[in-house]
């Protein structure tokens, strides 16, 4: 598979690794929300709502709570969606492509069959400029989109 862009590591992050379970069921756990909640953010986090509307212009938002009680609110929107092979998302747009206030990221998943069974799995995190990369990274960009992926693999087994 053709990467859409080659990663810029001053403005890009990239997770990338081979995961044992077939890209099908990664591909179902990233776009229904039943299977979002379960997954989706590092524990003891967990998601409270999910809204999926996967077409081109259609919404992706998830609300993450804390164990404490601190809310995050993931909204954005559908760019591009090649089943099985790719799923683009921004937070730059609302859904119908209506301008976001607070633009942070593009979010670029791709996956390829790899061996008897499993998945190439690449993430990648487009940002803006220099400073917002630097800030995803200091967040935990590597941990936390680690840990969710190791979350998922987990899950996907049981389903």
């Amino acid at each position: 598979m053709t990467p859409l862009l080659k990663p810029d590591p001053k403005l890009d992050l990239v997770l990338e690794r081979i995961v044992d379970v077939p890209r099908e069921l990664v591909w179902k756990a990233w776009t229904r929300p039943e299977h979002i909640s379960k997954w989706f953010t590092p524990k003891p986090w967990y998601i409270s709502d999910c809204e999926i509307d996967l077409r081109p212009g259609g919404i992706f938002r998830t609300v993450m709570n804390s164990p404490e009680g601190e809310q995050s609110i993931i909204h954005g929107c559908y760019l591009d969606i090649v089943p099985n092979e790719r799923l683009v998302w921004t937070d730059a747009l609302l859904p119908g492509y209506r301008p976001s206030a607070e633009p942070f990221l593009t979010s670029i998943l791709m996956l390829e069959p790899h061996g008897n069974g499993g998945t190439k799995y690449t993430a990648m995190a487009i940002h803006r400029d220099e400073a917002t990369r630097q800030k995803h990274e200091e967040m935990g960009f590597y941990d936390g989109w680690g840990t969710v992926l190791d979350q998922l693999v987990e899950y996907v087994k049981t389903i």
